[in-house]
């Protein structure tokens, strides 16, 4: 996924998250609400429980769940070495299956990034 790419992605959340309280009821409110609150520094970090959530994406093999934790995870200037920790940990959960989703979950994290970055790093380099 290309920086433009990700652009384009985060835009599209948006437009369509604005399309779905246009016609959200208070338990669709309610929904988004709990969601947003559950990312919020407590007892654990903000960043810690978006690494729960891009494994548990990852796990339940939701590729745009996948891209929208690693582009929060990206604004809070994770690590290639967390990113690979935390999708490691989602695929010995997920086992193999989330295999073809862990290989695109890289190519966003290669795009969230920038050319610079990744040229000629692996991942958790």
């Amino acid at each position: 996924m290309s920086p433009d790419d990700n652009v384009r992605f985060a835009a599209e959340r948006e437009e369509l998250d604005r399309l779905v309280m246009r016609y959200a009821g208070p338990t669709l409110k309610r929904f988004y609400n709990l969601d947003a609150r559950a990312y919020e520094d407590g007892a654990l970090s903000a960043k810690v429980k978006e690494f729960m959530g891009l494994a548990a994406s990852l796990v339940l093999r939701c590729d745009d769940c996948v891209t929208y934790h690693l582009g929060r995870l990206a604004a809070a200037g994770v690590t290639d070495a967390e990113v690979a920790e935390a999708l490691a940990v989602g695929v010995v959960v997920g086992g193999s299956v989330t295999i073809p989703h862990l290989r695109r979950a890289f190519r966003t994290w290669e795009g969230l990034r920038g050319p610079a970055a990744t040229a000629g790093a692996r991942p958790g380099e």
